[in-house]
């Protein structure tokens, strides 16, 4: 029985990619959607998810450059490697719980989500943006990208649920203002979006070299 963890991690990967059989994907890409699947034991995000062009390329770059990650929701801000990001010099905010974002959401009677992502591009309008949860915190981005308040590096696109959720990954690839990677459907959540940031932080180290 393996007890090593990296040996378990790394056995786990090769089972997934076996299991996967053909795809569509580059090497990059691949590393992505692997984790995915390995955070879920779900083999439907190697159909479902879709990454842009430039997104992996566009993720590396934005990492290496310290631009840091922007979290939806406190799940996904634990579980990301902060200790690779802080390598390059960046590190991950999330804004859902500020007392300011609270009570603007209150007074306005918006979600956390909305005005958390609204405090956010003020501060990081370049970051990576890690959105796993709230679906009106992807809406909210994508508006704020159209009205030139935000240009994001990369969009992490992957909130889970029954409502708005697959609506709004769906204008996300449409849209494709920025590079981005999302997934179809229903699907998602805070784990699928860690572990596609953490894929990329390992890439950015791995091809540093």
């Amino acid at each position: 029985m393996l007890s090593d963890p990296a040996a378990i991690e790394e056995k786990s990967l090769a089972l997934i990619e076996e299991e996967m059989g053909p795809h569509r994907f580059s090497r990059r890409e691949l590393a992505l959607v692997k984790r995915a699947i390995h955070a879920t034991a779900d083999f439907d995000f190697a159909k479902t998810i879709v990454i842009h062009p430039d997104a992996v390329q566009a993720g590396i770059e934005a990492i290496r450059s310290g631009a840091g990650v922007v979290a939806d929701v406190q799940m996904v801000e634990v579980g990301l490697s902060k200790e690779r990001l802080q390598r390059f010099g960046g590190g991950v905010s999330c804004f859902i719980s500020d007392p300011d974002v609270i009570a603007d959401a209150k007074q306005e009677g918006l979600t956390r989500a909305i005005l958390a992502m609204r405090k956010a591009v003020r501060l990081h309008p370049q970051a990576i943006y890690a959105i796993g949860n709230a679906p009106t915190a992807l809406l909210e981005l994508i508006r704020l990208v159209e009205t030139g308040e935000a240009k994001p590096s990369l969009i992490v696109g992957v909130p889970v649920g029954f409502v708005s959720a697959a609506e709004s990954k769906e204008r996300l690839e449409r849209w494709a203002g920025v590079p981005f990677v999302t997934c179809r459907g229903r699907k998602g959540g805070s784990a699928v979006a860690v572990a596609i940031v953490n894929a990329l932080s390992l890439l950015a180290i791995q091809e540093t070299g």
